[in-house]
């Protein structure tokens, strides 16, 4: 997106270099729009044309001998259409008025290409990539809040399974005193003895 920003501030000084022209676009060899500034002309069709257009200069040169195909000029009765090579993703497409000096255009049109082209052909910068790096770390915090519940969770199962294991003993040692009055209720025989006393002295 930062590479597209730019190509849009290029396109801008492009036009204000060349008054004659009336618009600009940059797009992908396929057809897709990368940034236009291009006033009452649809930037989308003129993407697609231009990628077709494009189709077909390149066999001309290949059946020509003409080598790689640098750039595509058209000639209306209202003005022109050049196209220049931008890297090797990329195409300008500019839409000139028909007082414009060729020799003018074609030389703000290749540097204007080639600018564009360095820009779409460069690795991401290192705030781009820090940035990748930040939502990626914001999308691992995220996921670890979510998983942080499960371990929550977890521990309050494990108690629960142990503490029904204290309550059992507990009740093990409540029942021990129940049974020792028991043990102790047959040695209430020494009153028999003052009975058999009794019977002697008599």
């Amino acid at each position: 997106m930062a590479a597209e920003a730019e190509v849009l501030d290029e396109l801008h000084r492009l036009r204000a270099r060349v008054p004659q022209l009336t618009g600009a676009l940059a797009a992908s060899v396929d057809g897709l729009v990368l940034a236009h500034d291009t006033p009452g002309v649809e930037p989308e069709g003129l993407a697609a044309l231009t990628a077709a257009a494009l189709g077909v200069a390149v066999r001309m040169t290949d059946a020509a001998g003409r080598g790689e195909l640098r750039e595509l000029l058209l000639r209306g009765d209202h003005g022109y259409v050049a196209t220049y090579a931008a890297g090797d993703s990329a195409v300008l497409t500019l839409l000139a008025q028909d007082r414009v000096n060729v020799g003018r255009l074609h030389l703000e049109g290749r540097r204007a290409g080639s600018r564009i082209g360095e820009l779409m052909d460069a690795p991401p910068r290192p705030d781009d990539t820090a940035a990748a790096k930040a939502a990626t770390k914001n999308a691992a915090r995220s996921a670890a809040k979510t998983a942080s519940a499960a371990p929550n969770t977890a521990p309050s199962a494990a108690t629960t399974a142990i503490s029904p294991q204290t309550p059992a003993t507990a009740t093990v040692r409540s029942t021990m005193p129940r049974r020792t009055p028991r043990t102790t209720t047959p040695r209430a025989t020494p009153r028999t003895t003052p009975n058999t006393a009794t019977t002697t002295e008599s």
